[in-house]
């Protein structure tokens, strides 16, 4: 496959390839706050998720990479992201599924997750481009990912049903390779000012 199991590490975080062994810290984790209650996100419940961490893992066998978010300095498991939509034969992928514990927004943990995943996908597997997905309402989740340096492509319109029955408009970016070494710079010179 052309994503492997291993791990990312960088100097706040360290992104574990997700096991099943993870699911009683990823409750925990999603216990500091109450994202899952954000009718916009596709953030689990502390009681749905073995169930979502179990389909995760299920995705990794067809070519996805999920992984937890551990805090460097003290080993404790703050979130999770991964890799989905993946083609290896377009060297593209999109990063998403990612959530947080409220304790550690705002600080350097996403900058450096995606930091590691980005460099992973262009410096070590060559990719050509990557993908950020999500829902138009979600205006943080919108704010981050145009912080990281994507691009808007544009918005898909009634682009899927949301387990609650509404229809959601998809906003989607994009980071092409040659952007890359830009993005790189700018996202060093934010982990370097944390």
């Amino acid at each position: 496959m052309w994503l492997t199991s291993e791990a990312l590490v960088g100097e706040l975080v360290v992104l574990e390839p997700l096991l099943a062994s993870h699911c009683d810290e990823l409750k925990e984790a999603v216990k500091d706050g109450q994202s899952w209650q954000l009718w916009y996100a596709a953030v689990p419940a502390p009681e749905d998720m073995q169930a979502y961490v179990h389909k995760a893992i299920a995705a990794m066998e067809h070519g996805e990479m999920a992984y937890v978010v551990k805090t460097k300095h003290d080993g404790k498991v703050v979130g999770t992201t991964r890799f989905y939509d993946v083609k290896e034969k377009h060297r593209r992928a999109s990063i998403g599924y990612t959530w947080y514990s409220d304790s550690v927004k705002r600080t350097g943990v996403n900058t450096e997750s995606k930091y590691l995943l980005m460099s992973h996908l262009f410096d070590t597997k060559g990719a050509f481009s990557l993908e950020f997905k999500t829902h138009f309402f979600n205006q943080t989740s919108r704010s981050a990912i145009e912080k990281l340096g994507a691009k808007l492509d544009g918005v898909l319109r009634s682009h899927q049903v949301m387990p609650d029955g509404s229809i959601r408009d998809t906003a989607i970016y994009s980071i092409l390779s040659h952007e890359w070494p830009a993005v790189k710079n700018n996202l060093i010179a934010r982990l370097r000012s944390n």
